[in-house]
């Protein structure tokens, strides 16, 4: 007889299913993440070479898939409350991505370790493995002990 509980092959299901979910979501948004990063340093790249220039300069915009011919004092307003926009959006972003992340966390949690070895996770929380770890560590060297790992 096994020592470990059986789970319900249509609860590992569904526990599997919201796991997907979990991820799925996680990666998503850091994809958006990573594209409004990309968009903010480009942004800043444009702002940092139209500064120095002068006012009356001229510049291109495309809008809409149309170049526009502007001026650097036209554009560069534009450009930086949009940075600016981008940034705000950018943080928001991540604040939902922690958020996903904890919740996420608090959700592996409530799961039961028979459960998590099916979700392929570790039953044991990492940060407690490493403390423990890393106290036994000195007393094994101190008293001359190895381990070896089955």
């Amino acid at each position: 007889m096994s020592s470990q509980k059986q789970i319900d092959p249509k609860k590992q299901q569904e526990l599997q299913h919201q796991y997907t979910n979990f991820k799925n979501t996680l990666q998503q948004l850091a994809q958006k993440i990573g594209d409004i990063e990309q968009e903010a340093e480009e942004h800043k790249l444009v702002i940092e070479t139209l500064d120095p220039l002068a006012a009356d300069r001229k510049c291109f915009r495309m809008v809409n898939g149309v170049l526009v011919e502007r001026t650097v004092k036209d554009v560069l307003p534009t450009l930086k409350t949009n940075s600016d926009g981008l940034k705000q959006v950018l943080e928001d972003m991540l604040k939902q991505y922690k958020s996903k992340q904890s919740e996420l966390d608090t959700w592996k949690v409530s799961v039961s370790p028979v459960s998590w070895s099916f979700l392929g996770l570790n039953p044991y929380p990492v940060n407690l493995i490493r403390a423990v770890l890393t106290w036994i560590s000195p007393f094994q060297k101190k008293n001359n002990i190895q381990v070896v790992q089955p």
